[in-house]
């Protein structure tokens, strides 16, 4: 709801735009309202070029779904000169925040002081991983600035999407189950590999359970960084009747350790997926983190069709 003078604070502002005749008019988009909080995205694992750009991309994803939103990057591990720190990011936005205040009451501008918190900071996780999950909240507290921190991005259906579009470009699952033809490569069995310890494999079997259902082919967690664990499912799909087994890591990148995956899909004896990187469901569902966070409601992300 907005008033005479602006937006009502926390709620997003809709964009004017010319009506469409007829019945089915698109909705009005949403714009993030003026002085929101920043989303911080919280990168994890080593930084680098690679890890650049998949974070600007994930935030450009969610800028163009939210138009105006104010989309930072902060590393776990960052170095504060390329690759600033997620304490760093924090105490720089709530530094400009404060200058714009200040430089809007030097020009005699009615400027409501800044409240509420400075950011949202979500974490480029697609399932929890207490550890990191730990150190990012450090991160936040050492920044002694008011901020927000959310879950991890998954599960939720559209990392099985996503999931399932890794899988179909290494030629290890079809595009669609609708079409009349076959993949020879096509696994009869899934190994969905995740970190974190046992939270993360159970969060990751909840959208095995949603892979499995589009790929129609039995799907299992495991553990990449628990010794065996990759290898003990492997056997049990197996012996359930699978014989060409796949690994789709459930990981969006960052957080994986060099090596970690091929050394688990050698000890399988199995093809490997990508990590999911930032396929444009990643995106969405940071903001829509951000959004929930803050109690607006833009449009819920949407799947695409897998082709």
């Amino acid at each position: 709801m907005s008033s005479p003078t602006g937006p009502a604070s926390g709620l997003p502002v809709r964009m004017p735009r010319p009506r469409q005749p007829g019945r089915h008019r698109r909705p009005e988009p949403l714009a993030a309202p003026e002085g929101a909080p920043a989303l911080v995205l919280a990168v994890p694992g080593k930084p680098s070029a690679a890890t650049r750009s998949l974070a600007e991309e994930v935030v450009s994803i969610a800028r163009s779904e939210l138009p105006g939103l104010d989309a930072r990057i902060g590393y776990l591990d960052g170095d504060d000169s390329e690759f600033p720190t997620v304490q760093s990011v924090l105490v720089k936005t709530a530094e400009e925040r404060t200058a714009r205040y200040e430089q809007a009451l030097a020009a005699g501008a009615e400027a409501k002081e800044p409240d509420g918190p400075v950011a949202v900071v979500v974490p480029l996780l697609a399932g929890p991983d207490s550890a990191l999950l730990r150190r990012i909240r450090q991160a936040v507290m050492d920044s002694r600035i008011a901020a927000d921190l959310t879950d991890a991005l998954g599960p939720h259906p559209l990392l099985a999407e996503a999931l399932h579009v890794r899988l179909s470009e290494a030629g290890l699952a079809r595009a669609d189950r609708a079409r009349l033809f076959t993949v020879a490569t096509a696994a009869d069995g899934i190994i969905l590999a995740s970190v974190g310890g046992d939270e993360a494999v159970q969060a990751a079997g909840i959208t095995g359970m949603l892979l499995a259902a589009r790929l129609a082919v039995p799907v299992m967690a495991a553990a990449l960084d628990e010794e065996g664990s990759i290898a003990a499912v492997a056997e049990q799909l197996r012996a359930s009747g699978s014989q060409q087994l796949a690994l789709a890591p459930y990981l969006i990148g960052p957080e994986l350790e060099s090596g970690l995956l091929d050394a688990a899909a050698k000890e399988a004896d199995c093809a490997t997926a990508e990590a999911l990187g930032p396929y444009p469901a990643i995106g969405k569902l940071a903001l829509s983190k951000y959004t929930s966070a803050l109690g607006i409601a833009p449009q819920q992300p949407q799947g695409t069709p897998v082709h």
